[in-house]
């Protein structure tokens, strides 16, 4: 099966990977061939296999009572009882809770991004087809050229406003579908700050090793 990756084309001359936060990224010069990068991948993959591994592994979650989750970009704790979110506090049943929490986690993300990108859509006329919720591990979101957008169900864990970033992002992606110069132009009208946003998307990478 061929390893995901996404690559970062600079005007540097050599090419180098890495894996950073459970994402497989390398760096590569502009004009350097895809078919290279590949072959660089592939030579690589039982290092990057390892080091996924051991970030895997140290983001190992405990369901235990008392623990604390972040939800909707908030720390709740965890609790027994039947599943669901109130103020500060997360109830997962006795039995199989990272099934119950991943469901509750698919739910909350198809309630608000729907909701959020729905809302923005209309705002700055953006035409989308759909909105689908995946189990995506390496992107946030993702844009095909047939207008649907798609978001991890991992999204619920965001706060409010880095939920609003990422369906910006998609949603400019349906004007130009690569990351140009034109692209992050359109993000930033909508959202002046979205370096800060996207910086601070990092911080919940976690959550793509232990869900």
């Amino acid at each position: 099966m061929p390893m995901e990756y996404s690559v970062v084309r600079s005007r540097r001359k050599t090419i180098s990977v890495g894996v950073i936060g459970g994402e497989v990224i390398v760096h590569a010069p502009l004009s350097y061939p895809q078919e290279k990068i590949d072959a660089f991948v592939r030579k690589h993959r039982v290092w990057i296999a390892r080091r996924l591994k051991e970030q895997s592994e140290a983001f190992l979650p405990t369901f235990a009572d008392g623990t604390l989750m972040i939800v909707m970009g908030k720390e709740r704790t965890i609790r027994t009882g039947r599943t669901a979110l109130r103020e500060d506090e997360l109830y997962l049943p006795a039995e199989e809770r990272e099934n119950a929490l991943v469901g509750l986690l698919r739910r909350l993300a198809r309630e608000r991004m729907n909701r959020i990108t729905a809302e923005i859509a209309a705002v700055y006329k953006f035409n989308y087809q759909r909105i689908t919720i995946t189990s995506a591990r390496t992107r946030w979101g993702s844009c095909n050229t047939k207008g649907t957008v798609a978001f991890t169900f991992r999204t619920a864990v965001l706060p409010d406003a880095l939920a609003v970033y990422l369906a910006v992002h998609e949603l400019c992606h349906t004007l130009h579908m690569d990351h140009s110069k034109a692209f992050w132009e359109e993000v930033a009208k909508i959202l002046p700050d979205y370096r800060a946003r996207r910086k601070a998307l990092k911080e919940y990478s976690w959550a793509m090793k232990c869900l």
